[in-house]
């Protein structure tokens, strides 16, 4: 699955949104591929289609954007959603979810490494820094990855998690 292109492109449209640019437009990429774009100003969610000699890649990003996780993941219970983006194309699909939560990053962790091993991913990388956890793995039959990442924000008492889930089609 090929999240680089779509994460330049979700870059750039936040970039134009953030510049005040028109509601929607056309855009051409460096490899001569074609989208589209729209800016909702009012909730702040952005749309993306862009045309790929691979097929369709559309992208919904916003804080209201449902949460659609892939492999059978779930939001943390009491979790505040900052921003959610969601990708769809031909050989996959996948959901990049920030969020905060009351919970630790060690809590986060255990939270995501149980769905993570329960949809048969194993864990490759741990990491314990300055007070954040990270976790990433990969299900190497069904083309599954996964992340989190959780560190404190500061003295609010709250941790900012974010889960990025990619799925294959096969």
């Amino acid at each position: 699955m090929r999240f680089s292109g779509v994460t330049l492109i979700a870059a750039a449209t936040l970039g134009l949104a953030a510049c005040g640019s028109e509601a929607s437009g056309d855009f051409t990429t460096e490899d001569g591929e074609e989208g589209e774009y729209s800016v909702d100003y009012e909730t702040g969610e952005t749309n993306v289609t862009l045309d790929t000699p691979d097929g369709e890649v559309s992208m919904r990003s916003g804080s209201d954007v449902p949460v659609d996780l892939p492999a059978g993941f779930a939001l943390m219970p009491g979790a505040t959603v900052v921003s959610n983006t969601v990708v769809d194309q031909a050989d996959g699909r996948g959901a990049m979810v920030t969020f905060t939560t009351d919970k630790g990053p060690e809590d986060i962790a255990a939270f995501y490494r149980q769905q993570a091993e329960s949809a048969g991913i194993a864990i490759q990388i741990e990491t314990t820094m300055n007070g954040g956890k990270m976790l990433g793995g990969e299900n190497e039959a069904t083309g599954t990855t996964f992340s989190i990442t959780a560190y404190p924000t500061g003295d609010d008492g709250l941790t900012m998690g974010q889960l990025t889930i990619g799925e294959e089609r096969r």
